[in-house]
């Protein structure tokens, strides 16, 4: 009976709520060792901004950015990811925008008063863990998802389940979760029950004077074209949360076309209080 009676104080529920890339994140398990299952979590997810915050001067991205090269496994994964992004959308997904994110989150925090006008070309490259660019790098269309990704890789373990929620971006839930509404009210936009990564943008949640963080830099022009942008992606919230912005930041059609063609995702585009599905939306929906 002791080994029954150890096995079972074990069992339970763990749940933490912090801070993490500049937005309010939740951790949630249930089954074996939770409780220390989510604390390695909330770990790896401090420890992996610690890497890729771009504002935080000792940070790998920082140093990529000062000096033209780091050595950082995080950053090279993240930057092979956006170069491959960066070809299949045609360039309106351009890790090459660093000092257009820059000035972009300046503007929204109110330190500039200008918005940012000059889209950049430059090159990358990566060799094992070595990344070298010849300008600022914008990598966070994809850090946010691969935090979260990492952080539920952490979290999974026999016996336990669970989730990770970053700011919209979201690993398979384990239950119901809820759309925001763009328009500031309670009421979800739709009930996801889905085993797929989440991920939502839009140009309601950081904005100032009708500006927002979205940007094409294929049609030089800055702002999110939608209300908003939910993806759920099949390969992970990485994936989820670069279409996310993708999408966002293209005019109706082409994002509509886009993400019909992109294998194993499905997205929700809110454009002028109008629901735009793409045609396998619905089956990730509650009670569709």
């Amino acid at each position: 009976m002791g080994r029954v009676e150890s096995a079972y104080e074990r069992l339970g529920h763990s749940t933490r709520q912090f801070e993490c890339c500049d937005t309010d994140w939740k951790i949630e398990a249930g089954g074996i060792r939770t409780r220390a299952a989510v604390d390695a979590a909330v770990r790896t997810a401090a420890d992996l901004e610690s890497q890729l915050d771009a504002f935080d001067d000792a940070s790998a991205v920082s140093r990529l950015n000062d000096e033209g090269a780091v050595t950082n496994e995080h950053v090279a994964r993240i930057v092979r990811r956006g170069l491959e992004y960066h070809e299949r959308t045609d360039g309106v997904f351009d890790v090459h925008q660093g000092r257009v994110e820059h000035d972009l989150k300046d503007f929204l925090k109110g330190a500039s008063d200008a918005v940012p006008e000059t889209f950049e070309a430059g090159t990358v490259s990566v060799r094992g863990d070595r990344v070298s660019a010849s300008v600022p790098l914008d990598l966070n269309g994809l850090a946010k998802g691969y935090i979260v990704d990492r952080s539920a890789a952490t979290l999974a373990g026999v016996g336990r389940c669970g989730f990770v929620s970053g700011g919209g971006d979201l690993s398979p839930p384990t239950g119901p979760v809820a759309i925001e509404s763009p328009y500031g009210d309670d009421s979800p936009l739709k009930i996801l029950d889905t085993d797929w990564n989440v991920a939502t943008s839009g140009g309601y949640r950081r904005v100032r004077d009708g500006t927002d963080h979205i940007y094409d830099p294929t049609a030089a022009r800055v702002g999110s074209r939608h209300e908003s942008v939910t993806v759920v992606a099949e390969r992970d919230c990485m994936e989820a949360d670069a279409l996310a912005t993708t999408l966002a930041a293209l005019p109706l059609p082409e994002a509509r076309s886009l993400a019909e063609e992109w294998d194993g995702l499905e997205a929700l585009v809110v454009h002028g209080g109008v629901f735009h599905r793409t045609d396998g939306f619905d089956s990730h929906v509650l009670d569709a």
